[in-house]
């Protein structure tokens, strides 16, 4: 038996479904917005409402835009000669705080990932290929993830761009910068000792 009122019960089941939000974490969601009172609910409805229906992709990068072109498309002092692949606008954020990279930026929409019908076809590299058409691109920078379907898209790409007289590179992967030796996983250890430098 349900001890709460339909509508609530509809409230934690849609939070839910958010990532990351178990039932429990949805529960106490709905309450703090319950809490907060109407005004602060409808300010919430409000901002989902808007950015539902203003909030698409941005038609050159991919980048989450609001009506046209993304802030970062439309900033004139980036430099134009490099262009970061990453899977998705989430990427960005991270990349852009570090402050250590000024160029222009390629959202895939994805990974390719066979076991989930996700193909060649799903990704926006129809789109990479046309971008890189007029020769201002020199360097490609792949920025996927280190996991399988990560690794797979970058190959990938990194085929797909061999015949082009473009520079094409990985970010580095490797020891997290305060990693102890004795907790650092196979997989990222070996990354860090191929992609070693001279000290």
């Amino acid at each position: 038996m349900n001890c709460y009122p339909q509508s609530l019960e509809r409230l934690m089941a849609e939070l839910a479904k958010l990532p990351g939000i178990g039932p429990k974490t949805a529960q106490r969601l709905a309450f703090h917005i319950l809490d907060r009172g109407p005004d602060a609910a409808n300010r919430l409805a409000e901002a989902l409402n808007e950015a539902a229906a203003k909030l698409g992709e941005c038609p050159v990068c991919f980048h989450i835009a609001e009506e046209g072109h993304c802030a970062l498309c439309d900033d004139k002092t980036r430099d134009d000669s490099v262009l970061c692949v990453v899977e998705s606008s989430r990427d960005i954020i991270p990349i852009e705080r570090s402050g250590s990279f000024h160029g222009r930026y390629h959202v895939l929409g994805g990974l390719l990932s066979p076991m989930e019908g996700i193909g060649p076809a799903e990704l926006h590299l129809k789109e990479l290929l046309k971008r890189l058409e007029d020769d201002t691109v020199t360097e490609v920078i792949l920025a996927t993830g280190s996991n399988v379907e990560g690794e797979a898209t970058a190959v990938y790409i990194a085929d797909l761009l061999k015949p082009l007289d473009i520079t094409v590179t990985r970010i580095a992967q490797g020891m997290p910068v305060g990693g102890d030796l004795e907790y650092i996983d196979e997989i990222t250890l070996a990354k860090a000792l191929a992609g070693r430098r001279e000290f």
